[in-house]
């Protein structure tokens, strides 16, 4: 099944985006970017397929960032624990310094450096950065901590916007929201339970723009 969307039917003509996430709170319009190919590629394949209808934002942490598409989550029965599904294949590391964890980053998830020493990218678990607004402090001391270099850019959309700076190199950033910023407050907002999975849940259908 070809999951394709017609925006003039269903959001606004001048919307220009390449995925829309419609979740129960609202729908969320995200670009993907053309310096992450594989990322892209792999994320308009799996949402063409009809990969993450229905599946949940299993997890989701207030301040920070909301996680979905563990297929493993679809009919999930409350109070099972999620996080561990996946595809049977990994995305290799796209790293861009001008691609950064800014509010409504569209990021990879991925396991542990321990297991995983080149950072690849699961295959089909995603999250979208909700984050805080940083002030010169805090730069300074993500600076300082995490030996972060940040560019003029990058300092006024922290301070500004918000977002996780301490995830920049070490986590895939390969699109962003530019659309329903509301909907992410929205659902970091949600009670949530064991494993910072949302006490009611929260489901997904990604489907393509067709611009």
């Amino acid at each position: 099944m070809v999951a394709v969307l017609c925006t003039a039917n269903m959001i606004a003509q001048d919307v220009k985006g390449d995925v829309i996430i419609h979740t129960d709170m609202g729908d969320i319009v995200v670009v993907l970017y053309d310096e992450t190919p594989k990322h892209k590629e792999n994320f308009l394949k799996l949402a063409g397929e009809g990969f993450y209808t229905d599946l949940l934002f299993h997890r989701v942490i207030e301040g920070f960032m909301i996680q979905g598409g563990d297929p493993d989550s679809k009919n999930a029965k409350p109070g099972v624990q999620l996080g561990s599904g996946a595809v049977d294949y990994l995305i290799d590391a796209e790293f861009n310094p001008n691609l950064f964890h800014k509010k409504g980053a569209l990021a990879a998830a991925r396991q542990g450096d321990h297991v995983n020493p080149k950072k690849a990218s699961s295959g089909c678990q995603f999250y979208i950065v909700q984050g805080n607004v940083l002030t010169d402090a805090h730069i300074q001391m993500y600076q300082q901590r995490y030996g972060l270099n940040f560019t003029p850019e990058q300092i006024e959309a922290y301070k500004t916007v918000g977002g996780t700076p301490h995830l920049d190199g070490e986590y895939t950033v390969f699109g962003e929201v530019v659309e329903g910023m509301d909907v992410i407050d929205k659902i970091a907002n949600v009670k949530t339970g064991y494993m910072d999975v949302p006490v009611e849940a929260v489901t997904m259908t990604v489907e393509i723009i067709k611009n």
